[in-house]
């Protein structure tokens, strides 16, 4: 099935209220019609890191809109996403730009997203004359890499291992998606990024890695960092919600921050696309929350 020409394609920025900051993704609210080739198209054809596609909306009050006298509890959407190559099963910008386009139509509010990692809580508060969308990851899990797979990933980089944090060793963190964290030794390594697209794609292929979430520490709260993202044909994606969501369980794994902890992650600075990402860890709960604000790209 081709794209069906009625389809309606918005354009919105994560993690930023400007729209030439944060990470610009696609969302498709009534993806109904369109099949797996034809959203693979939409996605590549708008050329973003991700775009999402709401296939479905299902649970209580379904029909009806957020806010409505006598509903339970709150809207389910079954929600796609594909990069300009492929599907992925979870994607964190594309969520919040998601919950903020159904935001803008339906009202702030709780929602329940049904993707293929599991589904994901995502709660969207004004913040100003803007929206602030806050998603709830699903179970995260952090694992080690092997030496020889580190040594890999190092040499497609270009990065001496020399020029790693000992303090924040390299693991592989899932939160929705699998990510290799690795944590650069000074601002200036970090934005030094000129990797060997191809070597490194391979790797992720073979390690079934999203993006290599890599870190510089400014202090015990703040990070920099950067997110290659080959396998999605794209060199580097601008703010990156799964890899922060990732990033939190490995700095909770690894006892870098307290069981109650509020993250706050700068991305995009080097890309000219300026985005905060805040990571929250509460104690009691292993789910990590990613939260940033998302605005509409015109013109």
């Amino acid at each position: 099935m081709s794209q069906n020409p009625g389809t309606e394609v918005l354009r919105y920025t994560a993690f930023s209220a400007d729209p030439a900051g944060g990470n610009p993704a696609g969302v498709v609210l009534d993806a109904s019609g369109l099949d797996d080739a034809a959203m693979l198209a939409v996605a590549a054809e708008l050329g973003y890191s991700e775009t999402a596609f709401v296939t479905g909306r299902t649970g209580p009050g379904d029909g009806g809109r957020p806010g409505e006298a006598g509903r339970t509890g709150p809207p389910a959407y079954t929600v796609r996403y594909f990069s300009p190559r492929a599907e992925v099963p979870f994607c964190g910008h594309a969520t919040v730009a998601t919950a903020v386009a159904l935001a803008e139509r339906d009202g702030p509010g709780d929602l329940l997203f049904l993707t293929a990692a599991g589904t994901v809580p995502v709660t969207v508060t004004r913040q100003g004359a803007g929206l602030r969308a806050t998603l709830t990851s699903v179970e995260p899990r952090v694992v080690d890499i092997t030496a020889d797979d580190l040594a890999e990933a190092l040499g497609a980089l270009g990065w001496p291992a020399a020029d790693l944090d000992p303090e924040l060793p390299p693991r592989i963190a899932f939160a929705g998606a699998r990510h290799l964290v690795l944590a650069a030794g000074s601002r200036e390594r970090l934005a030094d990024l000129d990797y060997d697209f191809a070597r490194l794609e391979a790797l992720m292929r073979r390690l079934d890695l999203t993006t290599v979430h890599l870190v510089w520490r400014a202090s015990s709260r703040v990070f920099h960092v950067r997110d290659p993202f080959p396998v999605g044909g794209v060199v580097e994606d601008p703010a990156t919600g799964a890899a922060a969501a990732a990033f939190g369980a490995y700095a909770r794994t690894l006892g870098l921050v307290p069981d109650t902890a509020v993250l706050t992650l700068h991305q995009g600075e080097d890309m000219g696309r300026p985005g905060t990402l805040t990571v929250e860890l509460r104690s009691g709960d292993t789910r990590v929350r990613v939260g940033g604000t998302g605005t509409r790209i015109t013109g």
